[in-house]
């Protein structure tokens, strides 16, 4: 996505894939060997270093030209990369793969890059007697001046009790893109809160059918997009409590609202990384989204591939009356391990990935300061989008609705379990809106929780 999204890569000899080491990590329970004490200058304990070693990197696909430009700029540090899918869609890839690891004492790469934001809750415990894998950052291990250089609040996500413990890659605030193309040819307004979008996909479905304004055809745009968004408190954290309320007036405002749209045709269930999406491309008119669908979508060329000036970005929806808010769709983290052997070449490659202006971000928004300056800036002056882009994507960016939680679990996986079938069979959401809770909520108790 930049988070989120994929692309094809080329398999190089250097990629290496999830191999059979790793899947048999449970036969290898109990070698997991003593740690050294505590390291003063880093704030946890370091294994023997080896500043000889490579270090392995877990990313997704869309990382990959990152990771290939480090190892351009930084030809003495040895890297080995495992393309995975970055835990993306709530797949648990990430915790799965290190809990086999722990299990082994064994088989930890040294970073790991994951498109979730939940992952800290688990990845900065110890597990079973084995040192949490997360590395605390702000111990001494990295540097002030570095860390202060992030935009404010990019490293809540990953922040537990005042320890950060991973590196927000991009920041993915939900705006909305719009057709500057169609709207002007049907002579339509830019919708500026909820109830406009809402009025507007009813002139479009009686007027133009066969248009579009968005799609909830993928788990993080239904949740993420529409309910997040809407300040809908369906994935709430107090301590390690839960709570999942479809009842409340603005969670059942959303779901009426997507209910409706699905009716009158203009909110379609493609992915919108799907052949089936792209082909219907031309006929979408807005939809909300987050920032990295500037490059996941917009400059894609396997997908909507606009022409400049033919789409634009605005500020988020709101509801009329209602806080200016919006939500939040991935924005990557990278997470270093406590029990790399190379910290030297740790240290290096995170404050590459995250600070290089070239790579930063990955087609989204980047989560430092200064880089995210300069996209922004490349943004403006490219010509692509209409309307005050930079002005859009700050606005987007400081009104992440803060009610939203980051348990060890994704609401991504219930979505697509209960919701996603359910739409295809031709219910409501309305009708799903028990089952979907209640499936968010035997997660919750399943990973720990308590609900109420």
């Amino acid at each position: 996505m930049s988070s989120q999204h994929r692309r094809p890569f080329a398999r190089t000899s250097r990629i290496i894939a999830v191999t059979a080491s790793i899947a048999v990590a449970g036969v290898l329970a109990g070698c997991a060997g003593g740690t050294a004490e505590v390291n003063s200058d880093y704030g946890f304990a370091t294994a023997e270093q080896d500043p000889n070693s490579a270090i392995t990197i877990w990313a997704d696909a869309s990382r990959q030209p990152a990771v290939e430009a480090f190892e351009a700029a930084n030809p003495d540090v040895k890297v080995n990369l495992v393309v995975d899918d970055g835990s993306a869609n709530g797949s648990g890839t990430f915790q799965t793969k290190i809990a086999l690891a722990d299990q082994a004492g064994d088989g930890w790469p040294d970073v790991v890059f994951s498109t979730q934001t939940n992952d800290a809750s688990w990845a900065a415990k110890e597990t079973n007697g084995v040192q949490a894998f997360a590395a605390p950052l702000n111990k001494g291990f990295l540097e002030d001046d570095y860390l202060s250089g992030f935009t404010k609040g990019a490293l809540d996500p990953v922040t537990v009790d005042g320890t950060v413990y991973g590196l927000r890659n991009d920041l993915a605030p939900v705006m909305f893109w719009y057709n500057k193309a169609l709207l002007d040819q049907f002579g339509y307004e830019v919708p500026a809160t909820w109830e406009d979008y809402i009025a507007l996909s009813d002139k479009l479905a009686a007027e133009h059918p066969g248009y579009f304004l968005g799609s909830v055809g993928d788990s993080f745009t239904g949740t993420y997009v529409y309910y997040w968004s809407g300040a809908a408190p369906i994935f709430t954290l107090d301590g390690d409590k839960f709570g999942s309320d479809l009842s409340d007036p603005n969670s059942k405002r959303v779901t009426d609202m997507i209910d409706h749209m699905v009716a009158n045709g203009t909110l379609i269930q493609d992915s919108v990384f799907s052949a089936e999406f792209v082909a219907k491309a031309d006929h979408m008119v807005g939809t909300p989204g987050p920032v990295w669908f500037s490059g996941a979508l917009f400059q894609n060329p396997d997908s909507v591939n606009v022409q400049p000036g033919q789409w634009g970005g605005s500020v988020p929806l709101y509801w009329d009356g209602d806080d200016k808010v919006t939500g939040n769709v991935g924005g990557g983290m990278w997470y270093a391990s406590s029990h790399s052997k190379n910290l030297d070449a740790v240290k290096t490659f995170l404050e590459f990935i995250t600070t290089d202006k070239a790579t930063a971000g990955t087609g989204g928004l980047p989560a430092y300061q200064s880089a995210a300056d300069a996209w922004l800036k490349d943004q403006a002056a490219s010509g692509i989008y209409d309307g005050d882009f930079e002005n859009a994507v700050s606005t987007a960016a400081s009104s992440v609705w803060n009610g939203w939680g980051y348990p060890n679990f994704s609401v991504e996986t219930a979505y697509a379990k209960v919701i996603i079938p359910g739409l295809a069979a031709g219910k409501t959401v309305a009708e799903l809106a028990d089952e979907w809770q209640k499936e968010m909520e035997n997660e919750a108790q399943v990973a720990g929780y308590t609900v109420g």
